[in-house]
């Protein structure tokens, strides 16, 4: 009753904007003499918006994996890691990573206008969607990108240290990407142009080989390889498990809006091909579990969709529905070859965030290459040659490049002014306790006369873990 209660208010509300610009005349300033015009930025707009509050949800979905998949004792730490990639994006990204990303068309980066979003237009250039709309819609992507580095270094990494990483993202690492491809530089100047449609390369390989490199120079947790290794699951897979289906809903935003207007065909198809993909992910990873462990396992069935999910993110609107399952379920094994990959060379990522957003996104880019299918974009098995995947290929290259090595830098930085890892006892105690004088459980872990004792003494309240 309450579903349907709420698609009942959310299709009055739509059907109340196209009669208040039908009938009324509500118009933008800047062309009131044409009704048609007006209607369709108006209805541009308000998709824009309602795709953007979809991808803003994902924030939560991203939130609970991560949570489903850490142990108890760090579950406050990852949630507010989470909430601030949110916050302190939106506050840098708005005031000078905008600017980059789309104030200018330099081959390299942006940044002739725009900063702290002065002297805008009324209606972005090009669009037909106010520009405020499409600045928020900008901002829930970078704030994606930012938010999947926060489960590959789960439990182990410094807030503050973390806190800087995403300020850095923000302002700098994404909207350099963003602007070589989505903001006129040169991989979209090119002869045929780089494609990535909703972020497949922009946002989710970004996140994937900061993630990587942020593993690398964390390193693993106390106790996660060697003679006396112990496993260490996540604390609730049913977090997971909501966590993803959010995420799922929220890439009916993240993909059909990236068509940046009310284009039915194309938003229908790219909705279509989203589910096929993540539906095919999961089913992909699971089998291949099923087939080399013995047992289907919710986890990896979990990753999957979303490995799917980021492969069908740059061809989706390129490609036929059966060519979207095919990319999904590709994008599954991929994802499950890169987990165990990471494994055997003890690269530590709790939540599997290199292989679904790093693993998926690098295949879903060359999908493009491989079966694009429309108008200008025609990849090599629909007789395109091999323009297009070149042109993949060397975005791949040059976008992992850069962020590969900025990153070295920025958490090369960090660790050396020891601002990255978390001390032994930290990690011993739990990231909760003590580094927020909380927990998420309180009735757990000692609770509240463990608070107590670690605001009182300083020194670890708990034991050491097994094997440490």
């Amino acid at each position: 009753m309450r579903s349907r209660r709420f698609f009942r208010t959310l299709f009055t509300f739509i059907a109340a904007i196209v009669v208040a610009n039908a009938v009324v005349g509500v118009s933008f300033a800047q062309d009131e003499s044409d009704p048609a015009a007006t209607l369709t930025r108006n209805l541009d707009t308000l998709w824009m918006l309602i795709a953007a509050f979809l991808v803003f949800w994902m924030q939560i979905g991203f939130a609970l994996v991560e949570a489903g998949f850490t142990r108890t004792k760090n579950i406050t730490n990852i949630l507010m890691k989470n909430l601030l990639d949110f916050v302190i994006g939106s506050l840098t990204f708005l005031a000078i990573g905008f600017a980059l990303m789309y104030g200018g068309d330099g081959a390299f980066i942006g940044g002739e206008q725009w900063f702290f979003l002065d002297g805008v237009p009324e209606i972005f250039p090009g669009l037909t969607v106010s520009f405020y709309a499409f600045a928020f819609f900008q901002l829930v992507f970078a704030a994606t990108a930012a938010t999947i580095v926060s489960g590959a270094l789960a439990e182990r990494a410094q807030f503050r240290g973390y806190l800087v990483y995403s300020a850095v993202i923000s302002v700098l690492i994404y909207p350099v990407v963003g602007h070589w491809i989505w903001g006129g530089g040169w991989l979209a100047q090119r002869g045929t142009a780089f494609h990535d449609f909703a972020g497949s390369t922009v946002v989710h390989s970004t996140g994937g080989w900061l993630a990587l490199v942020g593993a690398i120079f964390l390193g693993p947790r106390i106790g996660r390889f060697g003679k006396k290794a112990v496993p260490m699951p996540g604390h609730n897979i049913t977090l997971a498990m909501l966590g993803t289906f959010i995420l799922w809903f929220g890439w009916f935003g993240f993909n059909p809006g990236s068509q940046l207007n009310t284009d039915a065909p194309s938003i229908s198809l790219v909705t279509l091909n989203t589910n096929l993909a993540a539906c095919a992910g999961a089913f992909a990873a699971a089998a291949i579990g099923w087939y080399l462990v013995g047992k289907p396992q919710l986890s990896w069935s979990l990753n999957g969709a979303l490995a799917g999910l980021v492969a069908i993110t740059a061809p989706c609107a390129v490609v036929t529905p059966t060519e979207a399952i095919i990319i999904g379920g590709i994008g599954g094994a991929v994802m499950y070859a890169v987990v165990v990959a990471l494994e055997r060379m003890k690269i530590d990522d709790p939540v599997g965030a290199v292989g679904v957003h790093l693993g998926g996104g690098i295949w879903g880019t060359l999908a493009v290459g491989i079966f694009a299918d429309s108008g200008s974009i025609t990849g090599l098995l629909h007789g395109g040659g091999m323009a297009q995947l070149i042109t993949q290929v060397l975005g791949i290259i040059t976008v992992g490049a850069f962020v590969v090595g900025s990153g070295a830098v920025l958490f090369g930085a960090l660790k050396a002014t020891n601002w990255l890892r978390a001390s032994a006892e930290a990690e011993r105690i739990g990231l909760d306790l003590h580094e927020h004088g909380m927990l998420a459980y309180p009735d757990a872990l000692g609770g509240l006369e463990a608070i107590e004792r670690q605001g009182a003494t300083r020194e670890p309240v708990f034991g050491a873990a097994p094997g440490d």
